[in-house]
């Protein structure tokens, strides 16, 4: 005959030998939702062009241990690619038909640097990282950027447009259409994020801009916690697409602060895309933004506004590209 106290000793030690599957479910669904398991050394960038900039910076990091070299030297990868229209010298010029460069980096640590509305250099994040390390500023802009260039004695490009980009501004004279249409496809900056093993972080943004933009425009990328933001006692998070939308938000700087308040890399990148959808209601239809985010123990994640946004992931078991969910499924 089974007594109460025999039962709930029954009870008791039956759900102490399920508690491992129990656990393991549970871990599961933990998982699932972040949208990531735990990794470092790791890198994330954003779009296509991120494969190979996460492969330099993969390449850096082994080769040198220091990652916020690693996330410079990645990145300018991208700045020198002759088939980008979205990056470096090689994009796309405002309506003046001129290119104008932004780019930021920054540490863990809060160390930072950026240059905005700056013409003529090739590696735009390089002089960033010269203005966090070489003088008491964090930003600057336009002439005074490029003087500075001047100073350490980086060389000034000749300003001639891509064939491409000259042929795409000819064509959008005969409109001057001066509303920003934004394709949701590949398109935009290019943000990265890295922690080394010791979990150190460091991140980087750098972008030619808003094509056809009015001359002066600055958007998120040179704009610390707008389009970077970085904290080695929290994590990192980078942004890319409609530039405004983003500084509206502080969007980098919020993820980081949600993810301090114990989200995931994934709600947090989720729940600020969603903040900047209520935030810019009326502008939703030509609206494109993503995010992407790494937390000090090595998860990742990423959230856009629209599908067609995806990232790139290099860690020691994984190289490649991933298709970021999105608040308009």
């Amino acid at each position: 005959m089974t007594t109460r106290r025999n039962f709930f000793k029954f009870t008791l030690l039956s759900a102490t030998a399920l508690m491992p599957g129990i656990l393991k479910r549970s871990a599961d669904l933990i998982s699932s939702r972040t949208g990531s398991d735990k990794h470092v050394p790791l890198f994330l960038s954003t779009w296509n062009h991120g494969m190979a900039a996460n492969e330099k910076a993969w390449a850096v990091l082994r080769d040198s241990g220091q990652i916020v070299t690693a996330v410079e030297e990645g990145v300018k990868v991208t700045e020198a690619d002759p088939s980008s229209r979205t990056v470096g010298l090689n994009g796309l010029p405002d309506r003046e038909g001129i290119v104008t460069l932004d780019a930021s980096i920054m540490k863990g640590s809060g160390e930072c640097g950026s240059v905005c509305f700056v013409r003529q250099i090739k590696h735009p994040i390089t002089l960033a990282r010269k203005v966090m390390e070489k003088t008491p500023h964090v930003m600057l802009a336009g002439e005074g950027a490029r003087q500075f260039a001047i100073s350490e004695n980086m060389t000034l490009e000749e300003e001639e447009l891509h064939p491409e980009a000259e042929a795409a501004y000819q064509e959008w004279l005969r409109e001057k259409e001066y509303k920003p249409i934004i394709n949701i496809e590949n398109h935009d900056t290019i943000g990265m994020v890295g922690i080394d093993a010791s979990g150190n972080l460091a991140g980087s943004c750098t972008t030619s801009g808003l094509s056809f933009k009015m001359h002066g425009r600055v958007g998120d990328s040179p704009i610390i916690g707008a389009g970077l933001y970085v904290d080695d006692e929290v994590g990192a998070a980078t942004a890319t697409g409609m530039g405004e939308s983003i500084i509206k938000i502080c969007g980098s700087f919020l993820v980081v602060e949600l993810m301090r308040q114990g989200r995931s890399p994934d709600e947090a990148c989720r729940e600020v895309v969603h903040r900047l959808v209520s935030k810019n209601r009326k502008d939703i239809d030509n609206l494109q933004a993503g995010f992407i985010a790494v937390n000090k123990d090595g998860e990742y994640g990423a959230h856009a506004v629209r599908p067609g946004f995806n990232f790139a992931l290099r860690h020691e078991t994984a190289n490649k590209m991933v298709d970021s969910p999105s608040h308009f499924e």
